[in-house]
């Protein structure tokens, strides 16, 4: 497909799946009531359902999706690795960490909004402690290896606060936190992500060039004239901000910043400048039209959200790789 008719295609997509969110759930709400709630106010229940349950749903789809499938996009780039993800840094595992120490110390039952702060703040917590492991010179190796230790060590101590739990409510509140959900949120969580991923989206913005020119590696990149430390630093910045903020509004949702620029690799000719915005629309795509099915497939129960990207992700992934064991590389 021309790059040209995609991102018309990706967007009018991701625009019809936004609606759908915004028209999808227990609630038999008919169009016109929908969109009078929506936009002039009529109705004080309807109001209230279609402004204060799915219009947050919806634009937490939309925001984290397309958060995850840049970060993937231009995490992949950076390190020329199609295999590579946005947790690869550690940004996740350390965002999650953030909430279940909100949740175990009873922080996000008395302050709600404790959960998506200490959320971020883990994940800043881990950008530090990745800059400074890796160093202003360290190289993508180095980075990688930085952020397997922050995510195991994360991960660790997420384990250790699960098993020394008093509490077995918490800890069940933390397992069903961490398997991510957009469901009871509110327009608070949209403004808590909104400017970290603001702020992701224009660091990465600014990286396209620079990411095409690291397609001939680092080396004749920089000969180039290419800044490539600094242009490290702007990607992990970007992607940490993004994923960081995701992870805290929606826990953890897998598989979406590694599928989807897979999906659309060929048709942007592989240039990662073309990547990351049409890897962000694809995985606002990914992640409404989940959670559209998640309300779909059961009403009654509280499927999650990252449980469903996992179950499609994973089979469709391993029937890449299969696919790609027969190219030459």
């Amino acid at each position: 497909m021309r790059p040209a008719l995609l991102f018309p295609l990706l967007g009018l997509t991701v625009a019809l799946l936004f609606a759908g969110s915004l028209l999808t759930g227990p609630a038999a709400i008919g169009l016109g009531d929908s969109l009078a709630a929506l936009f002039r106010g009529e109705g004080e229940a309807v109001v209230l359902v279609m402004r204060e349950i799915r219009l947050p749903r919806a634009l937490l789809g939309l925001m984290v999706g397309a958060a995850l499938g840049a970060s993937g996009a231009a995490m992949q780039g950076l390190l020329r690795n199609p295999l590579a993800e946005p947790g690869l840094i550690g940004t996740s595992a350390a965002a999650a960490l953030g909430a279940v120490i909100a949740l175990q110390t009873g922080l996000a039952a008395a302050f709600p909004p404790a959960l998506p702060l200490l959320a971020l703040a883990g994940a800043v917590v881990s950008v530090l402690a990745i800059l400074g492991l890796a160093g202003p010179r360290g190289g993508s190796l180095t980075l990688i290896l930085a952020g397997i230790a922050i995510s195991a060590l994360a991960a660790a101590f997420t384990a250790l606060v699960l098993s020394l739990s008093p509490n077995p409510f918490a800890a069940s509140e933390i397992v069903f936190w961490m398997m991510g959900s957009l469901a009871d949120r509110s327009m608070l969580h949209v403004w808590i992500a909104l400017p970290a991923m603001l702020a992701g989206a224009l660091l990465l913005a600014g990286t396209g060039r620079g990411l095409d020119a690291l397609t001939l590696g680092e080396d004749a990149a920089a000969t180039l004239g290419l800044p490539v430390a600094r242009l490290r630093l702007a990607v992990v910045l970007g992607v940490a901000a993004l994923v960081g903020a995701a992870t805290a509004v929606a826990g953890a949702v897998g598989f979406v910043g590694l599928v989807v620029p897979h999906l659309l690799r060929r048709a942007v000719g592989a240039r990662p400048a073309r990547l990351v915005p049409a890897a962000a629309l694809g995985g606002a795509a990914v992640v409404l039209a989940a959670d559209i099915a998640v309300r779909l497939i059961a009403p009654d129960r509280d499927l999650k959200l990252g449980v469903l990207t996992a179950l499609v992700g994973a089979p469709f992934f391993l029937h890449l790789i299969l696919k790609s064991r027969g190219e030459r590389p």
